[in-house]
C-alpha cells in the first residue's frame, strides 16, 4: 500500500508527463482524457485503501464525468450513500476526503444519498446539469446503472431545456452579449466552451448521445458543419488546456498576460499586414475569435433543432407571408430550399421581416443554414443592385430589432459581404488600453447605446440623450454614422479621415436623402471630437465654444454629434464611462447649444451673464448685494471665464471675508455629478504646490479629473480640483473632512517634497506599453500661454511627477486637464514662463519631461 506522498509524487510527476508529452499544444486534446485517466487511477487506489462497502459509490460528475478533465479544473466527486450508513464509514469518509487534498487534488464533492440527489436536483439546475454527467469510479455497478436510470426518469427535457437557455442568457448578460472582448473568458463567454457543452446537455438528457457525428448522422448538422464545429471545439480546449499550464492555474481568461506567450505556444509570429503589423497575438486571437464565431453560428442551430424535437411541431400554424417565407409558429422561414439562390434580394429581406413582424421571434434553423450558404451570392452585383439598397436602409427605419439584426448578420457574415470594409474590422484587436472589444463587437455596442436612447424604457438613464433622439429628423443617420464610425481602423493613419472617406462614398450610392449623405460622413469624421474638447479643452472658456460651435455648424450637427459621442464613450469599456464626462459633455452641449441659438453673444455678455447668476445664487444665501465686490476686485476676466456661476457662487461665499487669510482654505463638497469632489485651495502662493497637492491626492487613493489653476491679484493660489475617490471606502461626508483637514495641513508644512512614488503599473500596460509622448506648443489665442500636450500610461504619481520636473524649470501652471482612457493618460496643460520663450530651452523641458515619465 503506498503512502499519501507516494500517490501525490506520482500524481505530480504524472500531470507533468502529460504537460511535457504535448509540446505541440494545437494536438494537446487528447489531455483532457489521460488527465481523467490519471485521476481515475488515483482515486481508485484512495478509495481502496479505506476499504469501503460496494453499495457506497463513489462517481465523478460534472466535467469530470464526462471525462473531460482540464489540468487545473476541479475534480467534481459525489459519494453517494446508502439510506444507512454505519458512523464508522462516516469517519472513514472524511478521512478519505482529507487524503484527497493530501495528495493535491481539488476536489468539489457532495456526500448524498439518492432520495437526496433527486431532491436537490429538482431545486437547482445545476446540480441536475452535473449529475446528468457521470462515470462510475468505485462501488457496485447495478447500483450506479439505477442511479443513472433514476436521474434520467426524473428529468423533464421540457424543463430542462427551458431551464437551461435561461441560464444562457443571464450568463451573456454577465459579458453584455459579447463575444470578441479582448480577453475573453474561453469558457463562459458568448461562443465558449459552455455554449457546446450546452449542446451536450440537452441532447444527453433526450437520450441522443453527445457526439456530434451522432448529431449529423441524424440530420442536425451538414457534414460540412459538423467538420467546422469539430475544428472550433478543437481549437477551444486547445487554448484552455494551454491556459491552464501557463497560468498554472485554473483561469479561463485568456488575459494580456498569457497572450503572448500561447501565440509563441501555438507558433504563431509577428506578420506584415499591408500598412500595419500584425502581432503574434492577434494572430492566436484572431484564430480564437474564428473558433467562437463557429460556435455563435452553429449552437442556434441545434438550439432551434433540439426545440423542434422537445416541443412537437404538430398543430404548428403555417402562415403564409409572401411566396418567399412563412411563418412556421413564432419562426421565419423560407418556402423553399431554393428561395435565395433564385431570388438573392430575399437575403436582406428575411432580416427586415424579423424586424416587422412582431410575432417572428427569430429565423427558422434550416433557414440560417441557408442564408448561411448563401453568403457567396452577396457580390458587387448584389450591392449595386437598388432594390438590395433600398432594403438595406430599411432595415435601419424600423422601430424594433435593429441591434440584434445586425448581431445576426455579421454572426452570419452577412454584414461583412455586403459592407466589405466592415469585414475588415471584424475580429480586429485595438490596444488602446480603453476599449475591450474586438472594433465590431465595439461597434455594435455604440449602435446598441443610440437603440437604447431611442427605447422609452430607458429614458431615466439618459434622459436629455432620450428627448434629443425623439425629436430627431432622421435617426437611422445616426445608426449608420455608428456603423461606419471605426470602419477606417486597422488601415494605418487617421481612422477617423479614413473611415469618413469610405462612409462618404458608401453614402452617395444609397437612397439617402442629402442632408443624410453629408451628415453621415461628418459624424465619422469627427465622432472624436466632442470627447476631446470637453476632456481636454476649457469648454467654460467662450472662445472654445464659439470654435466649436463654428465647426458644428447648426443644432442638427450638435445633436447627432453629441449622442453619437455618448454612445462611443459607453461602448468602449465599462470603467471609462462616468458621471464626470457625462457633465462635461452635457456642459459643452448646452452651451454651444445657446450660441447656435442665439449669435450675438459676446465675451462681455458672456461673463455678465455668468456674474448676474452668481450674485442670484448668492442672494438666495442671503448675502448682501456688495457682498462681493472685495473678493471680485481680486480676481480677473480669465478667472470669470474659466469657472461657471456656480463655482463662482461657491467661492464667493467660502472666501469674501477671509480673501488675505494667513493660513492655507480647503474646502470640498460633492459635485452635481453625485460621482466626484469639488476641492476648492486657497493659500499664498509657494513653490511646488500644485506638485504637493497632485502628492496628497495621489497618495491618499484619489484619481484627479480636472484642476483649473488661478492666481489672484493679492498672489494667493485659488486653485479648484476635481477628484474621484476611487480606491477609498468612506462616505463622502467623511472624504470631504479628510481632505480639508489633511491637504490644508500639508499646505501648511511646506516640507521638502517626498521621493517620486513609483507605484505598480497595470498588468496591461505591462503587456502593451504606452511610450510618452511630449508636445509643447503656443497658445493660438494667447500668446502669453504654452500648451502642455502629455500622453503617457496612466500610473500611480505621473501628475507630480510632471509637477516637479515644470516647477524645476520655474514654470507655471495656469489649467490641467486631466483624461484618463482605461489605462491611457493623455493630459493637457496650460503653462506659462520666461524658459518658453527659448527654444533650446524648451526642447530641453521636453526631453525632461520625457526622461521622468520613462523612468
Amino acid at each position: 500500500m503506498r503512502s499519501t506522498a507516494e500517490i501525490r509524487q506520482d500524481w505530480t510527476a504524472s500531470r507533468n508527463a502529460l504537460k511535457s508529452r504535448y509540446p505541440d499544444p494545437r494536438y494537446a486534446s487528447p489531455v483532457l482524457h489521460q488527465l481523467t485517466a490519471l485521476s481515475d487511477r488515483i482515486l481508485r487506489e484512495l478509495w481502496s485503501q479505506h476499504d469501503f462497502p460496494q453499495d457506497l459509490l463513489l462517481v465523478a460528475v460534472g466535467g469530470y464525468g464526462r471525462c473531460e478533465h482540464y489540468p487545473f479544473s476541479d475534480t467534481d466527486l459525489l459519494i453517494l450513500l446508502p439510506d444507512e450508513l454505519p458512523p464508522p464509514v462516516l469517519e472513514k469518509l472524511e478521512a478519505f476526503i482529507g487524503r484527497l487534498w493530501d495528495v493535491g487534488m481539488d476536489i468539489g464533492h457532495s456526500v448524498r444519498t439518492l432520495a437526496e440527489c433527486i431532491d436537490e436536483a429538482g431545486k437547482d439546475v445545476t446540480v441536475q446539469t452535473a449529475l446528468l454527467e457521470n462515470h462510475l469510479l468505485a462501488g457496485d455497478p447495478t447500483r450506479f446503472a439505477a442511479f443513472r436510470d433514476t436521474v434520467h426518469r426524473h428529468l423533464d427535457p421540457k424543463e430542462f431545456f427551458e431551464a437551461k437557455l435561461l441560464e444562457q442568457q443571464a450568463r451573456y448578460g454577465k459579458f453584455q452579449n459579447a463575444p470578441y472582448k479582448l480577453e475573453p473568458n474561453i469558457k463562459e463567454a458568448p461562443g465558449g466552451l459552455r455554449d457546446l457543452q450546452l449542446i451536450g446537455w440537452i441532447t444527453n438528457s433526450l437520450g441522443l448521445g453527445r457526439s456530434w457525428r451522432s448529431l449529423s448522422s441524424m440530420g442536425l448538422l451538414t457534414q460540412e458543419e459538423h467538420r467546422k464545429l469539430r475544428q472550433a471545439e478543437r481549437v477551444l480546449r486547445c487554448c484552455r488546456i494551454q491556459l491552464h499550464w501557463r497560468a498554472n492555474r485554473h483561469e479561463d481568461r485568456i488575459l494580456f498576460d498569457y497572450q503572448n506567450q500561447l501565440a509563441a505556444d501555438f507558433g504563431f509570429s509577428e506578420s506584415d499586414q499591408g500598412p500595419l503589423t500584425l502581432r503574434a497575438s492577434e494572430a492566436l486571437m484572431a484564430e480564437y475569435y474564428l473558433a467562437a464565431r463557429v460556435v455563435m453560428q452553429l449552437t442556434p442551430l441545434l438550439l432551434q433543432a433540439l426545440r423542434t424535437r422537445i416541443f412537437s411541431p404538430l398543430g404548428v400554424t403555417v402562415s403564409p407571408i409572401n411566396e418567399r417565407f412563412q411563418l412556421r409558429g413564432d419562426l421565419l422561414e423560407i418556402t423553399a430550399p431554393d428561395v435565395f439562390e433564385r431570388e438573392p434580394s430575399a437575403i436582406l429581406e428575411a432580416f427586415l421581416l424579423t424586424e416587422r413582424l412582431a410575432e417572428a421571434s427569430d429565423i427558422a434553423p434550416s433557414t440560417l443554414r441557408a442564408l448561411w450558404n448563401a453568403r457567396p451570392l452577396i457580390d458587387d452585383t448584389f450591392r449595386e443592385d437598388p432594390k438590395n439598397r433600398q432594403l438595406f436602409i430599411d432595415l435601419f427605419r424600423e422601430p424594433r430589432g435593429l441591434t440584434s439584426t445586425l448581431r445576426r448578420m455579421n454572426q452570419y457574415g452577412v454584414l461583412g459581404r455586403y459592407i466589405p470594409e466592415f469585414g475588415h474590422i471584424v475580429g480586429r484587436m485595438q490596444h488602446d488600453l480603453f476599449h475591450v472589444y474586438t472594433v465590431d463587437e465595439h461597434t455594435l455596442m455604440v449602435l446598441r447605446n443610440l437603440r437604447r436612447f431611442a427605447r422609452p424604457a430607458f429614458t431615466h438613464e439618459y434622459p436629455l440623450c432620450s428627448r434629443l433622439i425623439a425629436e430627431f429628423p432622421h435617426p437611422e443617420a445616426l445608426y449608420l454614422a455608428a456603423l461606419f464610425h471605426d470602419i477606417g481602423k486597422g488601415r494605418g493613419g487617421d481612422h477617423s479621415r479614413i473611415g469618413a472617406e469610405i462612409a462618404r462614398k458608401w453614402c452617395e450610392e444609397q437612397p439617402l436623402p442629402t442632408k443624410d449623405r453629408e451628415l453621415i460622413p461628418w459624424l465619422v469624421e469627427h465622432h472624436l471630437t466632442m470627447s476631446q474638447i470637453s476632456q481636454k479643452e476649457d469648454i467654460y472658456d467662450p472662445e472654445t465654444v464659439a470654435r466649436f460651435a463654428g465647426l458644428v455648424g447648426d443644432q442638427t450637427r450638435l445633436c447627432a454629434l453629441y449622442l453619437l459621442t455618448v454612445a462611443d464613450i459607453r461602448g468602449t469599456s465599462p470603467k471609462v464611462w462616468n458621471a464626470w464626462k457625462a457633465k462635461l459633455l452635457e456642459d459643452l452641449f448646452g452651451a454651444t447649444s445657446r450660441l447656435l441659438t442665439s449669435q450675438n453673444i459676446t465675451h462681455e455678455s458672456w461673463v455678465e451673464e455668468r456674474l448676474d447668476e452668481a450674485k442670484r445664487l448668492l442672494q438666495l444665501y442671503g448675502f448682501r448685494p456688495d457682498a462681493h465686490e472685495a473678493f471680485w476686485n481680486d480676481l480677473d476676466t480669465v478667472y470669470f471665464l474659466r469657472h461657471d456661476a456656480r463655482e463662482i457662487a461657491w467661492h464667493t461665499r467660502t472666501l469674501f471675508s477671509r480673501i488675505q487669510s494667513d493660513h492655507p482654505i480647503v474646502r470640498a463638497r460633492l459635485s452635481e455629478s453625485g460621482e466626484v469632489l469639488q476641492v476648492l485651495i486657497y493659500a499664498r502662493d509657494q513653490p511646488d504646490l500644485f506638485a504637493r497637492i497632485c502628492i496628497f491626492f495621489e497618495r491618499a487613493g484619489f484619481s484627479i479629473f480636472d484642476a483649473k489653476i488661478h492666481t489672484t491679484r493679492r498672489g494667493y493660489a485659488l486653485d479648484s480640483f476635481y477628484v474621484y475617490a476611487s480606491q477609498r471606502s468612506e462616505s463622502y461626508r467623511e472624504l470631504i473632512s479628510y481632505v480639508e483637514y489633511e491637504l490644508a495641513q500639508r499646505i501648511s508644512a511646506q516640507a521638502t517634497l517626498p521621493p517620486p512614488h513609483k507605484g505598480r503599473i497595470s498588468r496591461q500596460l505591462r503587456h502593451f506599453p504606452v511610450a510618452p509622448h511630449i508636445a509643447i506648443r503656443p497658445d493660438e489665442r494667447n500668446g502669453k500661454f504654452h500648451v502642455l500636450s502629455v500622453v503617457a500610461g496612466d500610473r500611480p504619481g505621473l501628475l507630480s511627477t510632471i509637477a516637479r520636473v515644470l516647477s524645476a524649470n520655474c514654470i507655471n501652471l495656469e489649467s490641467a486637464k486631466i483624461m484618463t482612457l482605461g489605462e491611457r493618460a493623455e493630459d493637457t496643460f496650460l503653462i506659462s514662463g520666461k524658459l518658453l520663450d527659448d527654444e533650446k530651452a524648451v526642447v530641453q523641458l521636453e526631453t525632461d519631461l520625457l526622461q521622468a515619465l520613462q523612468e
